[in-house]
């Protein structure tokens, strides 16, 4: 659990236990096949893919990093296996997560998204998405790309993965940046969310035997 903190938590709508509990834990466990890995990722097959394959692997795809800021502000207040598992669900609703497209949605493409059993029928998040896509357009525009702006939060000191933490002092800057450029659902914990997801920092667990598949991807990704 120390692996990714109490943004963890509450990407996994974990229950928030006290830190004593959580510092005496082993941040890694044995999975099936003998290897040792986050302990957070054991609880579902759809965990240990996620896990194994997306989790803190650096992301410079605009379209993909929009897609991931929007599933972490879906995810607030839920589980985040809720998220996973109508993640395709959610990429059909919203065009694939092509914020040109997402931009031009109306009133009605909202009264069709709160019908949608298939993803989180909630009108403010639902909202979010579009605004936060025409924001994106905005912020191409401004700063060539969106992985360009997002990269510069990148922390100048690596993490080591040991330390519990919900947002860092580069979450909270991101955030505040946002929301003043008029985006929505950017909570800073939320920013340190997809701070983790995309792979600016490296969460994974000492002894996960991803952290340096991880470490490796992140070495040789050119930031935009």
């Amino acid at each position: 659990m120390l692996c990714r903190a109490f943004a963890l938590v509450r990407v996994l709508g974990m229950s928030t236990e006290p830190t004593e509990t959580l510092q005496t834990r082993s941040p890694t466990q044995s999975a099936e096949d003998g290897q040792q890995r986050c302990r957070w990722c054991l609880a579902t097959p759809g965990y240990v893919h996620y896990h194994d394959r997306e989790w803190g692997f650096p992301v410079g795809s605009d379209q993909r990093l929009f897609e991931k800021l929007c599933l972490e502000g879906f995810q607030s207040g839920l589980s985040w296996l809720t998220i996973l598992n109508k993640r395709e669900n959610f990429r059909a609703a919203f065009a694939g997560f092509d914020f040109q497209r997402v931009a031009q949605f109306g009133e009605a493409d909202v009264q069709r998204l709160l019908q949608d059993a298939g993803i989180v029928r909630h009108r403010g998040k639902i909202e979010a998405v579009i605004n936060n896509a025409q924001r994106a357009i905005e912020m191409v525009q401004a700063e060539g790309s969106l992985a360009a702006f997002f990269w510069r939060y990148q922390p100048a000191v690596p993490s080591t993965g040991t330390t519990i933490q919900a947002q860092t002092p580069e979450s909270q800057t991101l955030s505040k940046e946002l929301k003043k450029r008029g985006w929505k659902f950017v909570g800073p914990t939320t920013m340190y969310a997809l701070m983790q997801a995309m792979g600016m920092v490296n969460d994974h667990a000492p002894g996960c035997i991803t952290r340096a598949e991880v470490e490796r991807a992140r070495a040789a990704f050119q930031r935009p």
